[in-house]
């Protein structure tokens, strides 16, 4: 009988195989069955704001097409990084996600000096929606429009106060950028969701907001807020007769909002892809597409590949805006 050596590079070599094999088979086993119980999908921001509402709308639909309740879940707090934390401590089974968006998942990096948590963290899965911010005022606020808002600022300086859907959101690093475009002094208030900014907002407890479109769309149409300008390189459809930044003076003030679902690193793959493909399906159907146009969003369904490095320049961008703004990190 020969005997035959293999040396110990080869021997590795085909252990590396048959993991990779196995792993393939173990992910496979667990699309193939996935899902069997409820999915938790994890909102890192009040109720009400566009990250709730963006879930709430998609985990109906996916709920019915998974066969399975999908439980939306409000995890508020500190820049997101309370449902950031409720994330990384689930099982990378699928069973847990979270509609990730522009301020834990890239603002907070250039933001925090340090985060208990790493973009190695997460499993993109796809973009569901990105929408513009819209500059609002209390109705009964005199600026009909930004050059007056400017004025009204400078003649009170450290008196007026922009609102926000919490420190490291979109929302507030737009409020930042309009103080530092405009020189204008104003005091930042942060609060722990869009829902109750708008509501103090609407009740004049404080003066402007830069908010994302969804959350104050309604507000704006019932006359109790007033738009000055939107963040978007043109017009939207649902305020046509409000201008854009820059037509109002402010070169280089381009924000979109965005918001995308993403699983604990180390999700299996063929899960992550069946998880993509529904939602993707969800996104292009008409009733939903027309829902989100009516918020001023563009649905995104786009492949988790493409979405990570969609994440990853929104990093480096936003480190940039951060540095630039001068904002103190926290």
């Amino acid at each position: 009988m020969t005997v035959r050596r293999y040396s110990a590079s080869r021997l590795a070599g085909v252990a590396t195989m048959l993991g990779v094999a196995t792993l393939a088979t173990v992910g496979g086993a667990a699309a193939a069955g996935y899902p069997d119980k409820p999915v938790r999908l994890i909102v890192p921001a009040a109720a009400g704001g566009t990250t709730d509402i963006a879930s709430r709308l998609v985990g109906k639909r996916l709920s019915e097409l998974l066969g399975q309740p999908v439980v939306v879940e409000n995890r508020a707090g500190a820049a997101g990084i309370v449902g950031v934390q409720a994330l990384r401590q689930a099982a990378p089974d699928g069973y847990t996600l979270m509609m990730g968006n522009i301020g834990p998942n890239a603002i907070n990096y250039g933001l925090y000096k340090q985060l208990p948590y790493r973009a190695e963290d997460f499993a993109p899965i796809t973009m569901v929606v990105s929408v513009p911010n819209v500059l609002v005022v209390n109705a009964k606020v005199p600026a009909r429009n930004v050059a007056e808002l400017v004025a009204l600022a400078r003649s009170q300086p450290g008196k007026l106060s922009f609102a926000s859907s919490g420190t490291g959101q979109s929302v507030h690093l737009s409020g930042e950028l309009f103080k530092k475009r405009t020189g204008i002094d104003i005091i930042h208030v942060p609060y722990k969701g869009a829902a109750p900014a708008v509501a103090d907002l609407v009740a004049g407890q404080v003066t402007m907001m830069v908010d994302n479109l969804p959350s104050s769309l309604p507000h704006i149409q019932s006359g109790k807020l007033r738009a000055l300008a939107v963040t978007s390189a043109t017009r939207v459809a649902e305020l046509p007769d409000v201008p854009t930044m820059k037509e109002a003076g402010l070169d280089d003030f381009q924000v979109t909002a965005w918001f995308g679902l993403v699983a604990p690193a180390g999700t299996p793959a063929a899960v992550v892809s069946r998880l993509q493909k529904t939602v993707a399906g969800i996104l292009a159907e008409p009733e939903v597409k027309t829902r989100l146009a009516d918020l001023g969003g563009v649905p995104g369904g786009d492949t988790p590949e493409h979405f990570a490095r969609f994440i990853d320049a929104e990093r480096v961008r936003w480190a940039k805006v951060v540095k630039d703004t001068g904002i103190p990190q926290q």
